[in-house]
């Protein structure tokens, strides 16, 4: 109950660092430069350099309309719980715009910078299991009714957005900048969710696998998965082991497996997030 409540509070704390932010990105860098980074957050930057008006009350009239037909279509328990998202985003953005100054008219600083933090804070948004409405809420809806994996329908919408400035600014160095920016925010919402990718799992097939998950577990104290396969050309059956290390154990592990099997083919690959014993304790879920 006690660990409940203070996830609960975490996550709380979380939503708002995210929503804080989202809005420094977009007051800082993004809106004062005129790099619309897709969403409804792109299109607000357009109508405010247009007709001069605010950002945040723009995002929040572009979403109430998304909201509705996200009820009328999905249901009630469509978007009721990133309502508090929207709306405090919304209100950050133009109070947060009254007070801070814009550091650089750096195009290429501020593509970066403004990916970096919008980045950031929806990652940190989104990994406290809430979301700020926009183009999410469009693409979700839209996927009731062709079908299309919600990732594409994001990038068409932000494709168009970044037109849409293109064209009202008539400037294809602004649609540049802002491919930049939706490029890195992405990343960073991807590491923000699912880590740097510290870790290196491998794929070990030798003639002997015993002696080898023997010295990983000596050696390097980790453990070590035994998977059946079967050689597609030989059929012969064979042992493959599966285990994963730090990047700072890569080099012994290597060794390790020369040393026991100079022979033994081995698959490399880079891991986001480990979860559980020798890595992360895994988080409980309510």
């Amino acid at each position: 109950m006690a660990h409940g409540l203070a996830q609960k509070i975490t996550d709380f704390l979380v939503l708002n660092l995210g929503i804080f932010l989202t809005a420094l990105g977009l007051d800082l860098f993004l809106v004062p430069n005129k790099i619309a980074a897709g969403g409804v957050g792109g299109i607000a930057t357009i109508i405010f350099h247009l007709v001069g008006f605010p950002v945040g009350l723009t995002m929040l009239a572009l979403n109430v309309p998304l909201f509705i037909w996200g009820i009328y279509r999905l249901g009630w328990a469509f978007g009721v719980r990133s309502l508090y998202g929207t709306i405090v985003l919304s209100a950050a953005v133009d109070l947060l715009a009254l007070v801070v100054p814009v550091p650089t008219q750096d195009l290429l600083l501020s593509s970066l910078f403004g990916g970096v933090l919008v980045g950031l804070g929806l990652g940190l948004v989104f990994r406290s299991k809430s979301t700020t409405g926009g183009t999410d809420f469009a693409a979700a809806i839209l996927r009731s009714y062709v079908g299309i994996n919600v990732g594409q329908l994001l990038f068409i919408i932000d494709g168009l957005v970044v037109l849409a400035a293109w064209a009202a600014f008539g400037s294809p160095d602004l649609a540049m900048y802002a491919l930049i920016t939706i490029f890195v925010g992405a990343w960073i919402i991807d590491v923000v969710q699912e880590g740097f990718g510290f870790a290196k799992s491998f794929l070990i097939i030798s003639e002997h696998p015993d002696r080898i998950a023997k010295e990983i577990f000596q050696r390097l104290d980790r453990g070590a998965t035994v998977l059946m396969g079967r050689g597609a050309y030989t059929g012969q059956e064979r042992q493959v082991l599966l285990t994963v290390v730090n990047r700072s154990e890569v080099t012994r592990l290597k060794d390790v497996v020369h040393e026991v099997d100079p022979r033994a083919f081995v698959i490399v690959s880079d891991v986001k997030e480990v979860l559980g014993e020798g890595f992360k304790r895994l988080r409980e879920v309510e």
